[in-house]
């Protein structure tokens, strides 16, 4: 399974947020997706989950072209979006929370299994199971919008700046969670991240977006050992 993204384009009324990019990744990849604000993260996230509609070209995962479904469809086809301090219901419990993330799952021995890999590696979670999501941390949160998306068992993860309002020692435990689940689950995943080193460093790819294009595109290593990259984007 490959996601391959042709020519997207993607207008905000007169702005043009995305400009005709193309790039593919492959299954069982982390791709990191780096850039300014502005740069198009947010947006290319929302249009392959279908909450944007797209201007133009084509995205497909699986076979499914992902540009014009609407996001139900595309959870139930294995597509999971975290987006940015949006992911939680407060209201809820972080159990209920999980829960409402197996909602398409038939069966309710591997949701259960699932869900019990999710509290392995965010222990945090297991010992606040039956308190309501908006007295947990900014950490906690984010490490209930994760395991949220993975209740559904995705086969391509979108996470759209996981380390936001993070402490740096959190930050540095959210993306070494995110690689192990990667490899654990055997996910495919676009991160998008302003938080652009931490992100290369446990990515396979980088995508790095600059005013809606592609400014580079690469291995992670070669991205990081990129002189342009580093001084633009690295800030060294």
């Amino acid at each position: 399974m490959t996601l391959v993204v042709t020519d997207l384009t993607v207008d905000h009324g007169a702005i043009r947020a995305i400009n005709n990019i193309s790039f593919r990744v492959e299954e069982g990849q982390l791709a990191a997706v780096i850039g300014a604000n502005g740069a198009g993260k947010t947006t290319l996230l929302r249009t392959l989950s279908g909450l944007t509609h797209a201007t133009g070209g084509s995205a497909s995962w699986h076979g499914t072209e992902l540009l014009y479904s609407k996001p139900e469809k595309l959870v139930r086809r294995g597509v999971s979006h975290v987006s940015e301090g949006k992911s939680v219901i407060p209201e809820l419990t972080v159990k209920e929370n999980l829960h409402l993330g197996a909602l398409w799952r038939k069966n309710s021995d591997e949701a259960h299994a699932t869900q019990e890999m999710i509290l392995d590696t965010f222990p945090r979670l297991r010992d606040r199971l039956d308190q309501q999501a908006d007295i947990l941390s900014g950490g906690e949160r984010q490490m209930l919008a994760i395991g949220r998306a993975l209740m559904s068992k995705p086969s391509l993860l979108l996470l759209d700046e996981p380390s936001l309002g993070l402490a740096p020692l959190l930050v540095a435990q959210i993306f070494q969670s995110i690689r192990a689940l990667t490899s654990q689950m055997g996910l495919t995943v676009v991160l998008v991240e302003q938080n652009a080193m931490s992100a290369l460093k446990i990515a396979d790819m980088g995508i790095v977006l600059n005013r809606g294009r592609i400014a580079a595109s690469d291995s992670s290593v070669h991205l990081i050992a990129n002189p342009q990259v580093r001084a633009a984007y690295l800030g060294y």
